[in-house]
């Protein structure tokens, strides 16, 4: 079955619709590096749109009626948003769910310390990443402290012209002979992401003056102690703006597509639905699917079957039956990336069954490693229902697999979805250089994702 280029479809006047969600799509991800900055935005925007505070109608014990749409913020780093449909909510939702979390480089807990005249932070990576990668280029701080009397220090540096930006070293190639006989994984190790962080001694000072120095300068600009530390939650992420790529723009360079460049149309897809659906309406954009989905954000967790049941509990009679037979009669799009053919390295895929960039957005009917390893493995009647949505929705879709069979291949939070007994299948947008500091996508993928996220929610 041969692709066909989702730009052929489009003139010059739709061609703008396309470039005007893009410019969104871009100012989304440069103002929302992290899942908290992502959450903080979704909540602003839910807000905007008339989605009111499930947690506060819970507390309120207000009722739910069709029509309705409300939001629920668990920790500051997951949003789910509903629409109350017209059908019983035991029927069955429509969900999109994608993650706002990225690969990135983590501080430890006790990071600070100074060596041979340089202040240095402790770093753990977060994610799957090729750690040469992450070196000798600017990286900005995200994230938050959490003073001991509970205040929140909300930290963002090295993203605006005149902030000071961060760099891990690496070593020049003329000394570099026995480090280039090692390989990938070991070119760059761990414990050598070593953040550089200050070079300037504190006068009159004989101990670590330069660690001494920066302590001074957090304590009189932001009010923090050493200690502090212990309570952050302080992301390196390549400092600076996506850009268009390509002599011809179509193609967006930026840092973590993967997975918001899924996440940003889905969010989109359900705060632009107008009017009283049939079936309840569900968008999950949730945290920690990088490392697994573990953690009281992540999909392992019961924070999604706990939100359904306060959902549950205002439209109708509580029952744990019924929030069952909710989960088990939904029908989701696990909307994540998938990976884009690269010629430069054609030999990880497998042609026929591969993702392209430019045509459209992708199904995966299975993720996993080697046999189908930790896949859903979609049925073929979901499927087949999904082929007819989106062809009456003039969607471009493709169908793709991640990789070579034997290499392996990736996780998403499908599987997790499935253990409720819910119809679900992967569904997003190709990347080339997936988890690395900049990724790439097309215009034209991010367009038709959209439209078919809006198709799904109709259907």
């Amino acid at each position: 079955m041969n692709r066909k280029s989702a730009w052929t479809k489009y003139d010059d006047a739709s061609m703008n619709s396309i470039n005007a969600f893009a410019r969104e799509y871009r100012g989304f991800i440069d103002h929302c590096k992290t899942e908290r900055e992502c959450a903080a935005e979704l909540v602003k925007t839910a807000k905007a749109a008339g989605y009111a505070d499930l947690e506060q109608i819970v507390r309120e014990h207000r009722p739910l009626k069709p029509g309705d749409r409300v939001f629920r913020n668990w920790m500051n780093k997951s949003v789910v948003m509903f629409i109350v449909g017209r059908q019983p909510l035991a029927d069955g939702m429509q969900i999109l769910g994608a993650h706002i979390d990225s690969p990135r480089i983590d501080l430890k807990q006790n990071p600070l310390y100074e060596e041979d005249g340089l202040a240095y932070l402790d770093t753990q990576y977060y994610g799957g990443i090729k750690k040469y990668q992450w070196v000798a280029l600017p990286l900005a701080m995200h994230g938050v402290i959490v003073r001991i009397d509970g205040s929140v220090l909300n930290v963002s540096i090295g993203e605006n012209e005149d902030d000071p930006v961060f760099c891990i070293s690496d070593l020049l190639p003329h000394l570099a002979d026995e480090q280039l006989k090692k390989n990938g994984e070991t070119l760059i190790e761990g414990e050598a992401l070593n953040l550089i962080i200050g070079g300037y001694p504190l006068p009159d000072t004989e101990k670590e003056p330069v660690k001494a120095s920066i302590l001074k300068l957090l304590k009189e600009k932001y009010g923090v102690e050493e200690e502090d530390f212990l309570s952050a939650e302080l992301e390196l992420v390549p400092a600076g703006k996506s850009r268009d790529m390509g002599l011809d723009g179509s193609m967006i360079l930026g840092y973590g597509h993967d997975d918001r460049v899924c996440a940003y149309p889905s969010a989109r897809a359900i705060l632009d639905y107008t009017g009283t659906p049939e079936r309840t309406l569900c968008a999950v954009l949730t945290d920690k699917e990088e490392i697994g989905s573990v953690g009281a954000t992540g999909m392992r967790s019961h924070y999604f079957e706990n939100i359904v049941s306060e959902l549950y509990h205002c439209v109708g009679e509580y029952s744990e039956f019924g929030v069952k037979q909710t989960l088990a009669n939904s029908r989701m799009l696990s909307s994540d990336v998938s990976a884009a053919f690269d010629p430069n390295f054609a030999s990880a895929f497998e042609k026929k069954n591969a993702a392209y960039l430019g045509c459209g957005v992708c199904f995966n009917k299975y993720t996993g490693g080697s046999g189908k390893h930790g896949s859903s493995d979609a049925n073929a009647e979901f499927i087949g229902a999904l082929r007819g949505i989106m062809q009456a929705n003039d969607v471009t879709y493709q169908f793709s697999e991640l990789g070579k069979v034997d290499l392996g291949g990736g996780g998403t939070i499908a599987y997790m979805c499935a253990k409720y007994c819910m119809n679900v299948i992967d569904c997003g947008v190709p990347v080339l250089s997936m988890h690395a500091p900049w990724e790439v996508i097309s215009k034209v993928d991010l367009y038709e994702a959209y439209k078919c996220y809006c198709a799904f929610l109709k259907a």
